[in-house]
């Protein structure tokens, strides 16, 4: 088993316990909606963190993590983090906190018709 199908694998254990979770195939990878929300997901090799603006200004200065950009636009919510810089499990958590920590502030996306 990959590194990237650990994560998921730890994601989805980790979000078990929360009454909306559904799993979508998105960016190319796995990604946890909470709430009808994009909240985090996994790609090949890196992480996409909904975490809101200033959150990610803040990682972004600590240089843990990079900015999504989609279509030449930088996606403010949302940052990449390098799958291998999660070492063992232990800093897993803390992005997936900060994740669920920003999910009630964020927009959901508008329904499709």
């Amino acid at each position: 088993m990959d590194n990237a199908e650990n994560i998921i694998n730890f994601i989805r254990e980790t979000l078990s316990e929360l009454p909306d979770v559904k799993e979508k195939k998105m960016f190319q990878g796995i990604a946890f909606m909470v709430n009808d929300k994009l909240c985090i997901a996994v790609r090949k090799d890196t992480l996409l963190c909904r975490i809101g603006a200033q959150q990610a200004d803040e990682e972004l200065e600590q240089g843990f993590c990079i900015p999504m950009i989609n279509n030449g636009r930088t996606m403010k919510d949302f940052v990449y983090v390098d799958l291998d810089s999660l070492t063992g499990n232990r800093q897993l958590p803390y992005w997936i906190n900060l994740c669920l920590q920003f999910n009630p502030e964020a927009k959901a996306s508008r329904k499709k018709k």
